[in-house]
């Protein structure tokens, strides 16, 4: 599945390269977005790095995460459709997969510097509930814990009388999905040069 990401985004954030997209009309354009990212699925947002710590520190520190952690298992992945843009989400309860975010966000959260003002001005613009803004000041992001939704980015946010079109393109594309999800491993990504995502290790997840 993810050869097939890689391959619908235009970018394969595990090796760092362009990839062959889909002759499609339009791709290009609905996927420019979340091409930077690649196909992934966010567990802890993306941060710089907190005075005193660096990418080695932050490397070993997850490391040493992932063998405490146990894998999340769910009943596989559907596409669905979040405020206009297509995602691919767990079919049931996400409990077991928001374990895993979480451990992410609060076990690594010293290597995070603090957010900005701008940064948190831009959050609170789309509104927030209470708890989300409580989430914002301890965490720097207002979508964790118990706000989290893990989902694997496919488009932009698409104009209402396209997604019908592209949700059809999208099943297409991915005919077999998992009918069981399994989330045994996580990874460190971090942003290049040319402002795109490129994994820098993967840890198997064997708690």
């Amino acid at each position: 599945m993810a050869d097939l990401g890689a391959s619908w985004l235009g970018w394969d954030v595990l090796h760092g390269r362009e990839t062959l997209q889909p002759d499609m009309m339009g791709l290009d354009d609905i996927t420019m977005t979340p091409r930077k990212y690649g196909f992934h699925a966010t567990l802890k947002p993306p941060f710089r790095l907190a005075e005193g710590y660096d990418v080695q520190a932050l490397d070993a520190a997850a490391s040493d995460l992932a063998v405490d952690l146990a894998p999340a298992i769910c009943d596989g992945l559907k596409l669905t459709t979040l405020g206009r843009f297509l995602a691919l989400t767990p079919q049931d309860d996400m409990q077991a997969v928001r374990r895993v975010a979480g451990a992410c966000v609060r076990e690594l959260d010293r290597f995070r510097a603090s957010a900005s003002e701008a940064e948190l001005a831009r959050r609170r613009k789309v509104g927030l509930s209470l708890p989300q803004e409580a989430l914002l000041t301890q965490w720097g992001y207002p979508h964790v814990m118990e706000e989290f939704r893990f989902h694997m980015t496919l488009t932009a946010r698409l104009p209402q009388g396209d997604i019908a079109m592209w949700s059809a393109a999208v099943q297409r594309h991915f005919p077999d999905l998992p009918s069981v999800f399994v989330l045994d491993q996580i990874a460190l990504c971090g942003e290049r040069e040319d402002g795109r995502f490129e994994v820098i290790h993967r840890y198997k997840l064997t708690g």
